[in-house]
């Protein structure tokens, strides 16, 4: 007899590592008879999957449950019931507090215990039993899981590893996700094959501090192995730390073509004393040094970064500082924001806090170098013959939408039979965004 259809809505905040949980939220809910839903108020479950690195990202989780609660009643007014999931980063560091805010969450969902989501629904249905899991360790996790997965497209994401050791005083990751800890070699080449097996040409490995993979081989040595199943053309990973870029996978960038050239390699800020601060392990003359060396083995890779303006104690001489070394990096993308006070971390205890008119004048001018930079990277691209790996089609009819090596959005005309291929394309024009192109023939 088959399971009745019920229907799954799931909301992802933050970072990728969270689409990835998201989706396998959803395969661990797919055998109780689960279906995806674009709608809330359409749901028999909605999860909230939320990221706690920014103040407001968190405010936004509360505001969206009040919305959330409003359909719950209206649901249950009309004979209906909703179950409202809290999951992630939010849950783990909120716990209990969550349900005390707003009571009409039913369940708590660290980001290591959603593989027990089909068991606490069904105490919840029970109306007994916890409704509070955060706390289990990853590899039981990652052994609970589904081994197959089902991916949408023809790019995925796929976690390597998960917690950080690192103990930046601005970051909320270590309490949250926990110390540092890899997945073996072989679950993550099984995943991996079983992607590519169903068409995905493209994958991203995540880790909140990836380039710390402690497999055999380290990060290098799981790329090279990556690189050997047929049909996976391409290979990213992301987030990496400096302190974390070793020599291996410098050279592994050199001798990968697998393996794109584009590196998000968060330095957050340009002064000694800040980074200090920040416990960040690294100068900023070891960072720019690093990027020497990342280019010399490749001279074609695209640098991206992140960037906080307004830490506790930046002076102006300390952010002009940061404004050096981008000028010195020269990104070909960035991600830039305020410091926002965590609870619980150090640097919201820190003397020096700087004033938000502060923030956002520091902001508006790194944003406006960074947002040049990018400019100027991708103007560089026109003229050139890019490898594009079609993802979907594009807005347009007849339009198709990739990716280049460098994870640039490019646009072009061409037939639908092109998504899930690589083809060359000839860059005509650029934003600050995407690229735009023809192909330079069209494949049979």
């Amino acid at each position: 007899m088959s399971v009745p259809t019920k229907r799954l809505f799931i909301k992802t905040y933050g970072c990728q590592m969270n689409v990835y949980d998201s989706e396998r939220m959803a395969d661990v809910l797919g055998p109780l008879g689960y279906a995806m839903t674009e709608r809330p108020d359409d749901a028999d479950l909605v999860v909230l999957n939320t990221c706690h690195i920014r103040e407001k990202a968190t405010e936004k989780v509360y505001s969206e449950l009040g919305y959330i609660k409003a359909m719950k009643l209206a649901r249950r007014a009309a004979g209906g019931d909703m179950v409202i999931a809290v999951a992630g980063c939010v849950a783990q560091a909120e716990g209990e507090q969550i349900m005390l805010r707003q009571p009409a969450v039913d369940l708590v969902v660290g980001p290591q215990a959603y593989h027990q989501l089909p068991e606490l629904i069904a105490r919840t249905h029970r109306a007994r039993g916890e409704r509070l899991a955060a706390d289990f360790a990853a590899d039981e996790k990652f052994d609970a899981l589904p081994t197959e997965r089902h991916p949408t497209g023809v790019t995925a994401f796929l976690t390597v590893q998960e917690g950080c050791d690192k103990f930046c005083t601005f970051c909320v990751v270590p309490y949250t996700r926990g110390g540092e800890w890899s997945r073996p070699v072989e679950t993550i080449l099984a995943e991996a094959r079983s992607l590519a097996e169903q068409g995905v040409r493209e994958v991203t490995l995540l880790g909140q501090n990836v380039n710390a993979y402690a497999g055999e081989g380290g990060l290098a040595g799981l790329a090279r192995k990556l690189a050997r199943i047929e049909g996976l053309d391409r290979i990213r990973y992301t987030t990496s730390h400096p302190a974390d870029m070793d020599q291996a996978l410098i050279d592994a960038h050199a001798e990968l073509p697998q393996l794109m050239p584009y590196l998000h390699l968060p330095v957050q800020s340009g002064s000694d004393k800040i980074l200090k601060a920040m416990n960040r392990a690294h100068n900023a003359e070891s960072y720019l040094r690093l990027v020497e060396k990342i280019r010399a083995a490749r001279p074609d890779i695209a640098m991206s970064g992140d960037f906080i303006v307004g830490f506790p104690g930046e002076r102006d001489v300390d952010f002009e500082a940061t404004l050096s070394l981008v000028r010195e990096v020269g990104y070909a993308a960035a991600f830039s924001f305020k410091y926002s006070r965590r609870p619980g971390t150090p640097a919201a205890a820190m003397p020096g806090q700087v004033a938000e008119e502060v923030k956002d004048e520091r902001l508006a001018r790194l944003n406006a170098l960074l947002d040049e930079q990018q400019k100027a990277f991708n103007l560089s691209q026109v003229g050139k013959v890019l490898p594009v790996l079609f993802e979907r089609s594009g807005r347009h009819p007849g339009q198709l939408s990739g990716r280049s090596p460098y994870l640039q959005a490019v646009h072009c005309d061409g037939p639908d039979r092109l998504i899930g291929k690589i083809v060359p394309v000839r860059i005509e024009a650029a934003a600050k965004m995407s690229l735009a192109g023809a192909l330079e023939q069209v494949p049979a």
